[in-house]
């Protein structure tokens, strides 16, 4: 396993879960917004976000315990961060950069229809 891996995966998901909103906010665009594609990639509803986001859980923890992944996730595609999304073999990684996609794509105006792959 990638060392770089490794510490994302310890990261906890309450400190990167403030620069979503804020990168979605700089560009216009709203925190529910932002909860709103989470919902949709993992299942959570805004009560157990927020438990997360309270117990600092780690990414790796953050999508092991997610109720389910969206099935449309295979309808996220393209680059991120210098990666193409459907040729990154390690799993949790690509459903951290499925998130990472979500809010990229928030964040430069795209219509929520098209971001949640309707």
């Amino acid at each position: 396993m990638n060392p770089t891996n490794t510490r994302i995966y310890k990261m906890s998901f309450a400190g990167v879960y403030p620069h979503y909103v804020q990168k979605a906010e700089k560009k216009g665009r709203t925190r529910e917004e932002v909860d709103t594609i989470i919902f949709w990639l993992t299942g959570y509803n805004a009560q157990t976000l927020q438990q997360h986001i309270d117990n600092r859980t780690t990414f790796e923890a953050f999508f092991a315990e997610a109720p389910q992944l969206n099935p449309n996730v295979s309808k996220i595609t393209g680059v991120i961060c210098g990666y193409r999304i459907e040729e990154i073999e390690d799993e949790l990684m690509r459903k951290i950069r499925y998130l990472d996609k979500l809010i990229d794509e928030l964040a430069k105006g795209k219509p929520m229809e098209k971001i949640l792959r309707r």
